[in-house]
């Protein structure tokens, strides 16, 4: 579908930067400060996207979508969003429960039995789980799965030889494989991000009894006329494909990424997506306007503020990757102190990004929000905090 046959498709509303409480000063410094970037050959290129009060102020190219060819970026250029797909499948999930179709509580082994009868690995061996995973686990990363690349424990390496990566299996094929592993950590004890959402993309296959692909655009991708994001990058716009570089600027082994022309067997909940700052831009302005674009609701106001509650309390949280003074909802990090984090941003904000340098975040008490995109994996901890940093600097 091309933004000519959907009238929804339509760019979101540009305004006047300082109409809007941003310095139009700084948010070209913002800019400079990217094309100093790729000017330093550290960064192929990016889109930026600021908005507030429910208007676009700042969306602006810089740099090579191609970095092999030379091709300069375009507002339209195609990202590798990886686990910035979370969050669209995690809303799939809540509007399951607001249909009465899911509730949080449910054991995942009710709709998958596959994971019936858990056990969870330890220093003296396999034990059994104290209790079932449920829904809200999966949601919030607390079902004692892990991710293979955050570490190298007996688990990990585990998922690793069964390639638990791999996009050639089907959903279904995916969650039986995992299944078949042990879990890291006991369900409900601790945070760590994982799978999970690659278990809820098969979760809405089963409950809703469509594919995973086929029910987001249904029901999301469609009706908010995100007409560039999909599990594949169709032929005849392969030429908008954003790319990293093929060495790392920086010396290190560069991460591989996935090819957005082949069309996998697996539609990945976790990280699966590509699509475009306008298309994403969409569904942020949908969540900002709790949970409705253009006479569309995808979810009730009651129902995206409790997504975007914190949901761990005192659970802990395991590794570096969710900061001091934050939490974590339905599908996003959240923001509970000020201060702590070494960034900037109110209580209440909350976030997500993706594996190859993506990220937003929506920051309800000033009305803002913002997307960074670029492809630019190793650098990804550099830019996401130089990015947020940036628009706050730039907020009259």
């Amino acid at each position: 579908m091309t933004e000519h046959q959907n009238p929804l498709a339509t760019p979101l509303p540009m305004t006047d930067l300082a109409a809007i409480g941003l310095c139009p000063e700084r948010t070209q410094a913002l800019m400079a400060v990217l094309r100093r970037e790729v000017a330093s050959g550290r960064l192929p290129g990016a889109v930026a996207m600021v908005a507030r009060h429910g208007q676009v102020g700042l969306l602006e190219a810089v740099g090579q979508q191609d970095p092999s060819k030379g091709t300069p970026m375009q507002t339209d250029s195609i990202f590798r969003i990886y686990s910035m797909t979370k969050p669209l499948v995690s809303v799939a999930v809540m509007m399951l429960v607001e249909r009465g179709l899911l509730l949080l509580s449910d054991p995942v082994s009710r709709w998958l039995p596959e994971y019936a009868s858990p056990k969870v690995a330890t220093a003296d061996g396999l034990v059994p789980a104290r209790n079932p995973a449920t829904v809200h686990d999966l949601l919030r990363h607390t079902a004692g799965l892990t991710y293979e690349f955050l570490g190298s424990s007996s688990v990990q390496q585990q998922y690793n030889q069964v390639q638990i990566a791999s996009r050639e299996r089907s959903n279904a094929e995916f969650s039986q494989t995992l299944a078949s592993l042990p879990l890291q950590f006991q369900p409900g004890s601790v945070w760590a991000y994982s799978r999970a959402t690659d278990v809820l993309g098969r979760l809405v296959e089963v409950v809703s009894g469509q594919g995973l692909g086929a029910f987001l655009q249904a029901e999301i991708l469609g009706p908010l006329g995100m007409v560039d994001t999909g599990f594949a990058v169709p032929p005849e716009h392969h030429h908008r494909i954003a790319e990293p570089f093929a060495h790392d600027p920086d010396g290190g082994v560069p991460m591989p990424v996935i090819d957005p022309r082949q069309v996998p067997a697996m539609q990945g909940g976790g990280g699966g997506l590509m699509s475009t700052v306008h298309d994403y831009t969409r569904f942020l302005q949908c969540l900002r306007n709790k949970g409705a674009l253009n006479g569309v609701r995808l979810l009730g106001p009651h129902t995206l503020a409790f997504m975007t509650a914190d949901h761990l309390g005192s659970i802990p949280a395991e590794g570096s990757l969710l900061p001091p003074g934050h939490g974590f909802g339905l599908g996003f990090a959240v923001r509970t102190h000020l201060g702590l984090s070494n960034v900037p941003g109110s209580v209440g904000l909350y976030y997500w990004g993706g594996i190859a340098g993506t990220t937003f975040f929506i920051d309800p008490a000033l009305d803002l929000y913002a997307m960074l995109l670029i492809q630019a994996p190793n650098q990804r901890d550099y830019y996401r905090p130089l990015f947020r940093d940036l628009v706050y600097a730039a907020l009259l």
